[in-house]
């Protein structure tokens, strides 16, 4: 599997994917640590992949996305921004509703395996 494949894998899996610098225990960069936060807060779990242990990733996610920078949220399949819009979807109620609606989806999903 090429790393496109690997990537478009990850989305489609994972109702909730975070690409990140770090791990959500370890982040290494401010705008991670804030979406990590942000996403915390809304109690669901989530994916996540360190592009620093993965440099493959790291170069073809950008073109992938046509997002330049890190953090990435997607949600259902769907890039929903950086650590700016994460933020800011967070303040205003945005991402607690989509990270809800998601992970109600992803344990539909869990109960008819």
């Amino acid at each position: 599997m090429d790393v496109v494949d690997t990537i478009r894998d990850q989305i489609e899996t994972n109702p909730i994917i975070l690409y990140m610098k770090g791990s959500p225990n370890q982040p290494q960069c401010g705008f991670s640590a804030n979406s990590v936060k942000a996403l915390m807060a809304c109690g669901e779990r989530f994916a996540y992949v360190d592009i620093l242990s993965n440099p493959e990733i790291r170069a073809a996610l950008p073109e992938y996305a046509n997002w330049p920078t890190f953090p990435q949220l997607w949600i259902k399949g769907e890039l929903m921004g950086g650590g700016d819009i994460i933020t800011e979807m967070s303040e205003s109620g945005e991402l607690q509703t989509l990270v809800k609606e998601a992970a109600v989806v992803d344990d539909r999903v869990a109960a008819d395996d």
